[in-house]
């Protein structure tokens, strides 16, 4: 158990997962899910699972991203700014969690900062060529 990330791509004309191409996945990445959600959220939460709930739940939702969005995630990656973020099940916090007990990272260095700038790429290839790109998690 635990937080399952995920990054998509779909072609501009399609509106279902039939032809969804991954390209990015993460486990326990607490930070980004936190600036996700809080982008779901700026956003009105759109697709919300609601279930009653005002607002509804991040969770299993569809966000899709723009080249703005990814724009201002490559920024917060790069000066070290996604938000401290906890869930049940979520792991250590994404800034500080290494193999060497627990000790923090370089400075401006993170457990999933290369995998998260490779992401940046691989969405605004997928945005070039005029595909939407999507973030979905599971918890």
């Amino acid at each position: 158990m635990g937080l399952d990330q995920y990054a998509y791509t779909r072609p501009q004309r399609k509106r279902n997962s039939d032809e969804d191409i991954s390209i990015m996945e993460w486990r326990k990445h607490n930070r980004l899910q936190g600036w996700m959600q809080n982008l779901w959220e700026s956003k009105g939460c759109p697709n919300a699972q609601t279930d009653g709930n005002e607002m509804g739940e991040f969770n299993l939702v569809e966000l899709e991203l723009t080249s703005q969005d990814i724009d201002n995630l490559e920024s917060a990656i790069n000066n070290f700014e996604l938000p401290e973020s906890s869930g049940f099940f979520w792991g250590s916090d994404s800034y500080f969690w290494n193999d060497e007990n627990d000790k923090p990272f370089p400075d401006n260095e993170y457990w999933y900062k290369e995998t998260d700038l490779r992401f940046v790429n691989e969405a605004r290839k997928a945005i070039n060529n005029k595909n939407r790109v999507f973030y979905s998690c599971w918890y």
